[in-house]
């Protein structure tokens, strides 16, 4: 197979930068449709946090379309599931919301392997219990340790909650040849998406504000939520899906 080379992606992300224009109002359209249901709070924020998400994911769609991008990330490559990921707890209470409407036989498997996981890694674990600076030197040697996020299941390769991946999971993509991701702890030509967190978290917070004057913000703890930051492996500790 013939791959791309580290410059043409460059090239080609040189010219998302003169093409491209995010569409804040497919963010805000999210909510504001939300916002009228008679759906409870708590489902409103699932939903958003779902909604939101899946917009990020279709707009790297379009990105990569515009420019004729081809991912070389698939099924079974998990080389990125063992960098740190950061969400907020705000992310995390939506995360384990949107795992609980699981149907039942998928949550009783994801309970089994969270529970074998944290049995399995607590040593590892037991260091990262107060993480103050995820700089590149953390993340280095973090990923040096091969330890495996705790969606992954390493048998198969495949996350168990693909399709509730926080956003740092599915805005990192690689275009070349998938051998530098097997063969760098920190590979360099891989692309990241971050700048869409903007508009998916601005998106969030505009619905949390909203539901805040309307004094119901359900499940979270607005502000504060946003503001508290961890390791999804931390936030997902002692997690029981019911």
């Amino acid at each position: 197979m013939c791959y791309m080379d580290y410059q043409e992606v460059i090239d080609k992300c040189q010219q998302l930068n003169e093409k491209y224009q995010i569409e804040e109002e497919k963010f805000y359209t999210v909510i504001d449709q939300l916002a009228n249901t008679d759906l409870t709070t708590d489902q409103k924020l699932v939903a958003s946090y779902q909604q939101l998400l899946q917009v990020v994911s279709n707009e790297i769609i379009v990105m990569e379309e515009m420019v004729d991008l081809q991912p070389t990330c698939q099924m079974g490559c998990a080389f990125c599931c063992y960098f740190p990921i950061v969400i907020n707890e705000m992310e995390a209470k939506m995360m384990k919301a949107a795992m609980n409407q699981f149907p039942e036989e998928r949550k009783h498997a994801l309970q089994k392997h969270f529970d074998s996981y944290y049995k399995t890694y607590k040593e590892q674990l037991s260091e990262l219990d107060t993480v103050e600076d995820v700089n590149d030197d953390f993340k280095y040697s973090y990923k040096k340790k091969m330890l495996p996020c705790v969606m992954l299941d390493t048998e198969e390769n495949k996350c168990l909650a693909y399709e509730i991946r926080p956003m740092p999971c599915r805005t990192y993509v690689n275009y070349i040849t998938p051998k530098v991701c097997e063969e760098n702890v920190m590979p360099k030509e891989t692309i990241s998406y971050e700048f869409l967190y903007q508009e998916y978290m601005g998106a969030l917070n505009e619905f949390l504000q909203y539901l805040y004057e309307e004094e119901d913000t359900g499940m979270v703890t607005y502000p504060d939520d946003l503001y508290r930051e961890d390791l999804l492996i931390n936030w997902m500790k002692g997690v029981q899906l019911r």
